[in-house]
């Protein structure tokens, strides 16, 4: 017989219940160390007008307001009583996925019956596949639900975390560190979603396996039966830890939103000393940190570098030139489609719509990543693969965005002074965006490259340093001023050296290779 559905629930609420508060508990001393340095950064960027990153050419779109529709269509949804039923799906711009009754309660403004946030999701086409990943959604396959349903989970997984904001790059520094003093230095491929969102992984990550211990052996009946339960079980207690986590996590933000508030007077005031003691700091460890660390790069990484490289060159080349020549196609289709009339609205809406349905088989070229790159689990112990296969995949579709937005607004400039050669004036236009389309891949795959070599590299570097610098790091506590202890975090400090070491050796390593090839 199951468990009951009463004490199913007590079970759960009090397991989960304990696990979160202590998490959370666990976790507060980094987020509150880490906001306050990460107010300082930010301050201290305003004040010296620092400009990230390389200009790009091509024009970035303005960001579509959250309520804008990408895509709506009808599919077939698989629900809870077991029998396929036609719904209406709605992708939003902030890429949830509505699933509405029909298209007319849509139209009527009735609010969706389901709304999804498909953060950490899997794309599955077929029931084979789908039978696989439960082992170890029988949709019909359409191209463009396919490729809309893998955007919302890439943006799902990525959008907030590549936020600049204080405090996400503050709750990232605290979740590194936070793992870190659990011994875990590995890109860790729970970390996606919302803050929040992942927060309930970390909890997840050490209530799994109790779960397991505890209910597995208890459910009764046919295997698929018992997934179904399980599948189930896991589901409400994600949900009831992502619910208890909501308000703490709310509360710990606010707390540490009005104590840098307190402090932005003293920091303002104090930025040079506060500086000056940073590198006094940075002095006194690099002279613990910089050999070891320079020995073991030279040793384990430095020889490395080339072959890992080549590993992710070719898919990801393949697949940015992929998008290169779907843009050249598209924009030759629209020029034969439209040599005359103007920036008409079917001519708006052709471009809006470009290669939409033909990006899923650009992404295919860097999805070989996956299984390539496992291959480094064994060296560098590292497996978030797929973590670089997405922030690829989002780079390759907003450079065809930006293509794009380009294209129209050189057409439209140029369309107001000869409108009456919209012919040579598109060719034009497309001529010069495709020019700076290879610029601005240029630039963007170096980023993607130089980023992924640290991801893989740098975690093994301080797994090996960890034994003998982790204990001395608290005698460096000394070297910073009584007054700047919250903005000047000895941890912080270690990592960007090493950080800086690690992005020497790599630009070393790839210098040559890169001036070959871009």
């Amino acid at each position: 017989m199951q468990l009951s559905i009463l004490l199913f629930h007590i079970l759960i609420f009090h397991v989960c219940a304990g696990q979160t508060e202590a998490e959370l508990k666990n976790f507060s001393p980094h987020y509150r160390r880490q906001s306050c340095v990460a107010f300082f950064c930010h301050l201290k960027d305003e004040v010296e007008q620092h400009r990230a990153g390389q200009a790009q050419l091509l024009k970035q779109k303005e960001p579509l307001q959250a309520s804008e529709v990408l895509y709506k269509d009808s599919v077939l949804f698989f629900d809870d009583n077991r029998k396929w039923r036609e719904r209406f799906v709605v992708v939003r711009a902030d890429y949830s996925l509505e699933l509405h009754d029909s298209q007319e309660s849509y139209t009527k403004g009735t609010a969706a019956r389901h709304k999804l946030l498909p953060t950490g999701g899997t794309v599955l086409t077929s029931e084979e596949k789908y039978t696989a990943v439960v082992d170890k959604c029988l949709f019909v396959k359409r191209a463009r639900f396919v490729s809309i349903l893998n955007d919302c989970i890439r943006h799902q997984n990525q959008d907030y975390l590549k936020s600049m904001e204080c405090e996400v790059q503050a709750f990232l520094k605290a979740v590194h560190f936070y793992r870190q003093e659990k011994g875990h230095y590995e890109s860790w491929d729970m970390l996606v979603g919302s803050d929040c969102q992942v927060l309930a992984n970390l909890v997840m990550e050490e209530l799994l396996p109790s779960l397991q211990t505890e209910l597995l052996p208890k459910l009764k009946g046919k295997k698929p039966e018992r997934k179904r339960v399980w599948f189930a079980t896991v589901e409400a207690t994600y949900e009831l830890v992502h619910e208890q986590l909501r308000e703490g996590l709310e509360s710990l933000k606010n707390e540490c939103r009005e104590a840098t508030k307190q402090q932005e007077a003293l920091i303002r005031s104090d930025m040079d000393q506060i500086i000056n003691s940073q590198t006094f700091l940075e002095t006194k460890l690099q002279a613990l940190v910089s050999e070891p660390a320079v020995k073991y790069c030279s040793e384990n990484v430095a020889p490395y570098l080339t072959s890992i490289l080549e590993e992710l060159m070719g898919p990801i080349s393949a697949g940015f030139q992929a998008v290169r020549l779907l843009l050249e196609d598209e924009l030759t289709r629209i020029c034969k489609d439209f040599p005359q009339g103007g920036v008409t609205e079917e001519l708006q809406s052709a471009l809006q719509q470009l290669g939409r349905d033909r990006m899923e088989d650009c992404y295919q070229h860097v999805n070989v990543l996956k299984e390539q790159l496992q291959e480094l689990r064994n060296r560098f112990k590292f497996s978030n693969s797929t973590r670089v296969v997405h922030c690829t995949q989002s780079q390759m579709q907003q450079l065809m965005e930006n293509a794009v937005h380009t294209f129209e607004l050189l057409l439209q400039s140029a369309l107001k002074d000869k409108p009456d050669k919209q012919d040579s004036v598109m060719e034009k236009a497309k001529l010069r965006v495709l020019k700076q389309f290879d610029y601005d891949s240029s630039t963007i795959r170096k980023k993607i490259f130089q980023e992924a070599l640290v991801d893989i590299t740098l975690p093994a570097i301080k797994r090996n340093l960890a034994p003998a610098c982790k204990t001395e790091l608290q005698n460096f506590e000394q070297f910073v001023f009584a007054d700047y202890t919250n903005f000047v975090q000895v941890e912080n400090v270690y990592d960007n050296i090493l950080l800086n070491l690690l992005n020497n050796e790599v630009n070393k390593g790839t210098v040559n290779l890169f001036s070959c090839l871009f």
